[in-house]
């Protein structure tokens, strides 16, 4: 038999049948199809398809124009308003990699990010000025500052010399861009705590975000022209890649600066929002709200959730007032929702109840994620699906970080055996639905937002009265989980709870900061080694005390 391959013979990749796959693409062609569609609303501004795309041109052009280029880092610490969404094209457009910054950072955080991604330019919005002065001062080599001077917000103080709409007086109007060369290329940068106190920068690529931008779409039955509510911020995962996926269907983003029932259910009404996504914290928002703020929806709405698994009776309570719920599941590293809590047919005929119970179950791979196991941690081999043999979550696939910015060892041991590793622990059902019942990171998920216990033991560790701590997660109605702190006082010493807490607000961020205090002895292991399981039983048995 001969050896040739026939189909390799005269048939080599060119212009003409390969492009290099690149979320770029899906605001050029909303553009070019729809460009009087609205893109964005904001306030008393919006914008049509045709318009965000020129905008972005503009932004990238004058990038271009101030030395960016391929591999440089453009931050943001931005709201969700036209601004941010522009940046998820306009900065990759020219080959640099977009830092979108989690507003609710610290100054030392923002400080220690923008020097490890050794960005050149800092876009910031007035509203955190406060903060973004702060770290720039803790900075050698700050980067150039550029204000964000949104005219829907009128309070916080310009740093910078020149405002984005400045910098885009400065683009070039024939600029146009929707292709890349090498689709491997980095196209964002997002920092998670993971189990140390400084963040760990994960890398994403072009090909990754095109394809979970169109997986978002298959596993919520997304069509064309859908109107989206940002009340998910766009610095989550570049927005679990919703910028991406708003392009790909010419939706229309409705931003929202501040997450608040009123403004919700008021933006729901006003534009006749299909869609929106959001930690469990937020619909448990929704669903205690006034019942007059949820009066005169008539149309569906759908929902995304993911953060700690949400409640079944939040799912239900959203439920019950017509909101139909999406659970899905991910990490920073898996370019956010990987699994989704896919509906089968014979759930239709289950009760609110029942039916919540099974979507507050983490779920089944995404349409474009290849591969997930639950399997022994050491040995990699999957559990039995029972329901009851607990293993780590493992992921791989294209939806999977580039990996760890200037950290090759923690890289290489994520990736260890050809799989992600996830970290979280999990049970496998026998209808192949994954359901997590812990963290093996000991990572605090608290309204959506990624807490390093171990970054708060560090701060409680320097007080001057405090001999030892441990925080471990407990459960909250409101946030789903709150940092819980065990400390044991220097012998002689005194410190009262709200003391801690003021301590604490000095060094931490405010949704770092432990919510329950309990003082006295920490359980530990006859070596020493405190005995965490134990102090979240304990944790969990304050939590229903306080709730009865």
């Amino acid at each position: 038999m001969s050896s040739r391959n026939i189909y390799e013979m005269d048939l080599s990749q060119n212009a003409a049948n390969y492009a290099a796959l690149t979320p770029l693409s899906f605001l050029e062609r909303a553009a070019s199809v729809y460009p009087l569609h609205t893109s964005v609303i904001h306030g008393k501004t919006s914008y049509t398809w045709s318009q965000t795309y020129a905008r972005s041109c503009l932004l990238a052009s004058a990038l271009v124009g101030m030395g960016i280029g391929k591999g440089d880092t453009v931050s943001f610490m931005g709201a969700n308003t036209p601004e941010t969404f522009e940046a998820h094209f306009g900065v990759p457009m020219t080959g640099a990699v977009l830092n979108a910054l989690n507003v609710r950072l610290d100054a030392k955080a923002i400080a220690f990010i923008l020097g490890h991604a050794e960005t050149k330019i800092l876009f910031t919005d007035r509203e955190y000025s406060e903060t973004i002065k702060a770290a720039l001062l803790l900075m050698d080599k700050p980067p150039l500052v550029i204000d964000i001077d949104d005219q829907e917000y009128s309070g916080g103080e310009l740093l910078g010399e020149q405002t984005y709409e400045d910098v885009l007086q400065q683009g070039d109007p024939n600029y146009r861009c929707f292709q890349i060369d090498d689709e491997w290329q980095a196209i964002s940068l997002n920092y998670t705590s993971g189990t140390t106190g400084d963040p760990k920068g994960v890398v994403y690529h072009h090909r990754g975000a095109y394809l979970n931008a169109i997986s978002n779409g298959l596993c919520w039955d997304l069509v064309s022209h859908p109107v989206y509510l940002w009340t998910l911020p766009m610095f989550h995962c570049n927005g679990w890649c919703f910028p991406w996926t708003l392009a790909a269907v010419a939706g229309t983003n409705v931003c929202l600066r501040h997450v608040r029932d009123d403004a919700v259910f008021a933006a729901i009404k006003e534009y006749q929002v299909t869609h929106f996504c959001g930690a469990p914290v937020v619909l448990n928002t929704l669903v205690n709200a006034a019942d007059e703020l949820k009066a005169g929806i008539a149309h569906q709405v759908k929902a995304m959730t993911a953060g700690a698994a949400p409640p079944a009776a939040v799912i239900a309570g959203m439920e019950n007032m017509g909101f139909s719920v999406t659970h899905v599941y991910g990490l920073t590293e898996t370019y956010g929702p990987c699994v989704v809590s896919a509906p089968q047919d014979d759930w239709a005929e289950l009760t609110i109840e029942e039916r919540a119970e099974r979507v507050a179950r983490q779920g089944v791979r995404a349409p474009l994620q290849d591969e997930l196991m639950v399997a022994d941690p050491e040995s990699m081999v999957p559990v039995p699906k029972d329901g009851k043999t607990m293993g780590e979550i493992f992921m791989r696939g294209n939806i999977v970080m580039k990996g760890y910015l200037k950290n090759p060892a923690t890289t290489e041991k994520s990736f260890a055996g050809g799989w992600f590793h996830s970290g979280d622990l999990a049970v496998w059902h026998a209808d192949g639905y994954v359901e997590i019942k812990d963290r093996s990171k000991d990572i605090i998920i608290s309204g959506g937002e990624n807490i390093s216990s171990l970054e708060v033991e560090s701060v409680l560790f320097k007080h001057p009265n405090i001999l030892e701590a441990a925080v471990v997660a407990s459960s909250d109605e409101k946030w789903g989980e709150v940092p819980c702190a065990f400390v044991t006082l220097k012998k002689g010493a005194e410190l009262s709870a709200e003391e801690l807490v003021a301590y604490c607000r000095e060094e931490l961020a405010g949704f770092k900061i432990p919510k329950k205090v309990c003082f006295g002895p920490i359980d530990k292991t006859s070596t020493g080694k405190v005995q965490k399981y134990l102090l979240r039983e304990r944790a969990e048995t304050i939590s229903k005390v306080a709730n009865n």
